[in-house]
């Protein structure tokens, strides 16, 4: 059975709508923070702190308001992990021109960085591997079948199911 308002894609499959979409990305991003989880805390990081030090390391000079934007995450959210980075020794605060005030990573944070990239890389590694999606599959059913391999997926057989006819593969 199609889901309703899907669009067939290239192969004849259904496309579901971008909601589903979205909550399957959310998914990606929840299991990934609380997989990560002890990885980045053995570093003195979270990894939210994690994702601030790659982009500081990614982009010197960068300043506070540019990694809220940059990561869709809260101002607040953005100074109290920049302090804790900074407090840790991984980063430092640069004067700019006039009032502003840029970042960049320390000797250890850049260390720390590399270290907060291979845990990330091996977590998605870890999901390529068990389910077969590679560099070159298409974005919607590799998604899928991630998703599908962190949660199970949801019981479609029930008409009453928010998926009702959502096939995991």
């Amino acid at each position: 059975m199609a889901p309703h308002n899907g669009v067939a894609n290239r192969k004849g499959r259904t496309m579901h709508d971008l909601g589903h979409l979205a909550q399957d990305i959310s998914i990606l991003h929840r299991s990934y923070y609380k997989d990560s989880a002890s990885a980045f805390k053995k570093l003195q990081l979270n990894p939210t702190a994690a994702c601030i030090l790659i982009a500081v390391c990614d982009c010197p000079g960068i300043n506070q308001r540019q990694i809220s934007q940059y990561l869709a995450i809260d101002k607040g959210l953005t100074a109290r992990e920049v302090a804790k980075l900074e407090s840790a020794g991984y980063l430092r605060r640069v004067k700019g021109k006039g009032k502003s005030i840029s970042l960049d990573a320390t000797e250890a944070g850049e260390g720390i960085a590399d270290k907060a990239r291979r845990i990330r890389a091996s977590w998605w590694q870890a999901r390529f591997s068990s389910t077969g999606v590679t560099r070159t599959s298409e974005l919607l059913p590799g998604i899928e079948r991630i998703v599908h391999s962190l949660t199970g997926g949801l019981d479609t057989s029930s008409s009453s199911s928010p998926r009702s006819g959502h096939v995991r593969q």
